[in-house]
């Protein structure tokens, strides 16, 4: 079997951010899945590339990656592309690469544009540790969820959004997340690309009176490990030491491991902790 499916990164504006690693391989493969082939066709148009084109989307991803499964089966070689940027990231290509995987095919990806990339290394933002969200899920719930879980997280979150659903997405983040360092990039690579250092709070008040255009990629600044501490052992200030040690004890922790929990929890030493129980006692 010599079917194998290339995933080929994409210009995410700039038509010359491509590789030329990725030019020769859509040139060289037998078919090209894109994701929207009137849109692909100006970049292959642009290269003069031929190759033939088939739609996979969103909408056809399950039954449109089993029959290019099978292609690839009787030796048709494929490459997979998006709109813009790197297939499988925030995309429907992850459907096509776990059904080739299952099957036994080869799959390789040809690094390139992304856009959540672009954006964190120009954002000023840590680096180091970050969380790639994307776009929120459109279900009310689900997106409260996702931002639940996010309130106490201290790495650099990144979410994509578009101009119509901004406002709104800005205000659900001050709601749950409180007001936070907020960096907006906006067109990346293109000719009005835009870096906006800002807060969620002014950013809100900036898009009262500006309409949001273009495709956005919104970075969120961390909660410091220290605050977060200090939120820890505040919400424990409640509680005496005896009622905080049954609460692990109901865990089913032994009583050493509890106040190893506990000293933790308080930001205080082990011996803090376990005078602090004897003078309760007493």
């Amino acid at each position: 079997m010599d079917g194998k499916l290339f995933l080929c990164a994409t210009p995410i504006g700039n038509l010359e951010d491509i590789t030329l690693r990725v030019l020769n391989t859509l040139k060289e493969v037998d078919l090209i899945a894109a994701e929207d082939t009137r849109h692909s066709r100006i970049l292959l148009d642009h290269y003069g590339i031929n190759t033939p084109l088939t739609s996979y989307h969103e909408h056809n991803k399950y039954e449109k990656a089993e029959i290019l499964v099978k292609k690839m089966q009787e030796g048709t070689k494929i490459a997979l592309i998006t709109d813009a940027g790197t297939p499988a990231i925030s995309d429907p290509g992850e459907v096509l690469v776990r059904q080739c995987l299952d099957a036994g095919i080869p799959v390789t990806s040809l690094p390139g544009a992304c856009a959540c990339i672009t954006a964190l290394t120009m954002s000023g933002l840590s680096s180091r540790r970050f969380v790639f969200e994307a776009f929120l899920p459109a279900d009310k719930k689900e997106r409260r969820e996702v931002l639940e879980h996010l309130k106490k997280e201290h790495r650099t979150v990144v979410f994509y959004e578009a101009p119509h659903h901004l406002k709104k997405t800005l205000k659900e983040f001050l709601d749950v997340l409180g007001n936070r360092k907020l960096v907006i990039c906006r067109e990346l690579t293109k000719k009005f690309e835009e870096r906006v250092e800002t807060t969620l709070e002014d950013a809100l008040a900036w898009y009262e009176t500006e309409e949001p255009r273009g495709e956005y990629v919104l970075l969120l600044e961390g909660r410091s490990l220290e605050e977060l501490k200090g939120e820890t052992a505040r919400s424990f200030e409640s509680l005496t030491l005896t009622e905080h040690l049954q609460t692990y004890l109901d865990q089913g922790l032994d009583k050493k491991e509890a106040m190893k929990r506990m000293a933790k929890d308080r930001n205080c030493s082990r011996r803090d902790i376990y005078q602090g129980l004897l003078n309760e006692e007493k």
